[in-house]
């Protein structure tokens, strides 16, 4: 354990309550899709389903990185990582284009590239490790 454990101990929560917060965002936009599927007509059904699948999916797999996250499951901290570059693709561009939204943009930037480096501080990736992992370092 780093000389300064409470630092770590507050990285470690940062990372968790961004990716319960980011799992809650996402089930917010699911449950604001499904509420636009029943009350206005989508140009195209099939793209509307097809897209309240796919953040059903992201929502489910986001909860899981979060709940495993809590318990330090070694394979959370690839899951998340790979989270948040998925994310920070999003908001790069959120940034770009005649619909840009660099509100939208930002909000997804900053914890994604908060998230990615707490995650690659070797104090927090200590965190994760299995228990053998953490002998043998």
């Amino acid at each position: 354990m780093p000389v300064n454990a409470s630092g770590v101990r507050a990285a470690f929560v940062t990372v968790v309550a961004l990716l319960f917060a980011e799992a809650g965002a996402l089930l917010a936009v699911l449950v604001w899709l499904v509420v636009d599927l029943l009350v206005l007509e989508p140009s195209s059904f099939a793209t509307a389903v097809a897209l309240v699948v796919v953040v059903a999916i992201a929502a489910a797999w986001v909860s899981a990185i979060a709940v495993a996250s809590v318990r330090r499951a070694p394979w959370s901290r690839a899951a998340a990582i790979v989270w948040q570059v998925l994310q920070l693709s999003i908001a790069v561009g959120a940034f770009q284009g005649l619909f840009a939204r660099p509100d939208v943009g930002w909000v997804l930037l900053v914890p994604a590239i908060t998230v990615i480096g707490l995650l690659l501080w070797p104090p927090v990736r200590d965190l994760y490790a299995r228990p053998e992992d953490a002998a043998v370092r």
